[in-house]
């Protein structure tokens, strides 16, 4: 058996694969399901264990569908395309965020939107 590769992991799902923009889309409806209130962040060299990082606009509390907070991740990583972009999502009755994960890397092949 062999250890895997050493490299920097990102919020919950960065032990996965890439997530297809299928994959993303569903994640974000379940979000907006769930009530939680969807955000964008960007972070150009993000530490693993750094959980600040800049807050894209204000959160989209008025965000109906994944589409919506689909152009706010293009309009950001336009402004930033060298940044790290997560998706987040708040839990308004709990008070915190409940929901992170990374859908876009600078210069990876397998950048998402």
């Amino acid at each position: 058996m062999k250890t895997l590769p050493k490299e920097r992991r990102y919020e919950t799902l960065s032990f996965l694969p890439p997530l297809t923009d299928q994959q993303i889309t569903r994640q974000i409806d379940y979000m907006i399901e769930q009530g939680y209130i969807p955000a964008i962040e960007f972070e150009e060299n993000p530490q693993p264990t750094d959980h600040h990082w800049t807050l894209w606009k204000l959160p989209l509390f008025e965000a109906r569908n994944s589409q919506e907070v689909i152009n706010e991740v293009r309009e950001c990583r336009s402004e930033y395309p060298n940044y790290y972009i997560r998706v987040i999502g708040f839990d308004n009755i709990k008070q915190c965020q409940t929901v992170s994960f990374i859908v876009h890397k600078p210069n990876s092949t397998t950048n998402r939107y």
